[in-house]
C-alpha cells in the first residue's frame, strides 16, 4: 500500500480537484492521510465531502508545510509514502508508475518523476531537465546535483516517493523554514541512497497567478540563508558522493 502524505492549509478552492485526481489512478492500493494545519476556511468540509474510508484526515495546530508533512509521515501506514500539495494534481497513471520503479529498483528507497506546470488557463510549460545519466524511460539518477545545478528542480514536492525509513532516517522535512525545505530534503536524500527516476511526467504543478503573487507579497525574506548554508554543509561533509564542486551552484 502507498500512504498518499497531503498538507492541508487553506485551500478550499483546490482540495476537491487534488483529490479527485488521486481517486482517479490506475493504481487503487492506497490510503490518504490528510494533515490540516489549522486551516481558518472551509478546507476542512471540502474533504469530508468524500465518502472514502482510505481518507483520514488529521487536525494540528497551525505549525507549517514540514511539519504537516512530517505528522503525515508518522501517521502513514504504508512502507511507500508519496507526497502531493493540496493545490496539485497526479495524472491517472502517476502511482502505477511510482509502484513500478519501486517493484523494477527494489533496492532503492526514493522514486521520482518529471513533471509540468499548468496555469490557471490550462497552458502547460514542460519543465526543462538536462544531463539525466540513463538512454532509457527510467534509471538511476546517480548526479542529481549536477541535473539539479542545469535544470529545473529534477524532484519536487508532488513528484517523489519515498520509504517510509528513508524519509525518517534523515529526519523528515526540516521546520522552521520558509521556502526550500523540500529542496534541502531531495538532496539529503540524494546522499544518503540511489534515486529511482522516470522521465515520464505524471504531475501537474499547477500555478495560479493571483494566489502566487498575493503568496510572495505576504512572505518575509530570510534574514539568513538556512538552506543555502544547509546546503554548503551537506556538500563539505559528502563530496565524495555530490562528486566535482563545478556541479553543485552554492
Amino acid at each position: 500500500m502507498i500512504s498518499v502524505v497531503i498538507p492541508l492549509y487553506n485551500k478550499e478552492k483546490q482540495i476537491a480537484c487534488t483529490l479527485q485526481s488521486v481517486f482517479e489512478q490506475t493504481f487503487q492500493n492506497f490510503e490518504i492521510v490528510i494533515v490540516d494545519d489549522g486551516s481558518t476556511d472551509n478546507s476542512v468540509e471540502e474533504v469530508e465531502k468524500f465518502d472514502d474510508s482510505r481518507i483520514r484526515l488529521i487536525h494540528q495546530t497551525n505549525a507549517g508545510v514540514s511539519a504537516a508533512r512530517n505528522r503525515g509521515i508518522e501517521e502513514a501506514s504504508g512502507e511507500l509514502i508519496a507526497f502531493l500539495d493540496a493545490d496539485d494534481v497526479w495524472m491517472p497513471e502517476y502511482l502505477a508508475t511510482q509502484y513500478g520503479l519501486y517493484q523494477k529498483y527494489p533496492e532503492c528507497s526514493v522514486y521520482a518523476c518529471n513533471y509540468e506546470f499548468r496555469d490557471s488557463e490550462g497552458k502547460v510549460t514542460p519543465t526543462i531537465i538536462r544531463k539525466l545519466p540513463f538512454e532509457g524511460e527510467d534509471g538511476i539518477l546517480s548526479n542529481y546535483f549536477e541535473v539539479a545545478s542545469c535544470s529545473h528542480p529534477p524532484i519536487c514536492s508532488i513528484s517523489i516517493m519515498v520509504k517510509k525509513m528513508a524519509i525518517q532516517a534523515i529526519g523528515g522535512f526540516p521546520l522552521g523554514i520558509k521556502s526550500g525545505e523540500d529542496l534541502l530534503t531531495w538532496a539529503r536524500l540524494a546522499v544518503s541512497g540511489a534515486i529511482v527516476y522516470s522521465r515520464k511526467s505524471l504531475a501537474v504543478f499547477v500555478r495560479d497567478e493571483g494566489l502566487f503573487n498575493k503568496d510572495q507579497q505576504l512572505r518575509v525574506p530570510e534574514k539568513e540563508d538556512i538552506v543555502g548554508l544547509e546546503l554548503k554543509k551537506l556538500y563539505n561533509i559528502n563530496r565524495h558522493i555530490i562528486g566535482l564542486n563545478k556541479y553543485v551552484a552554492l
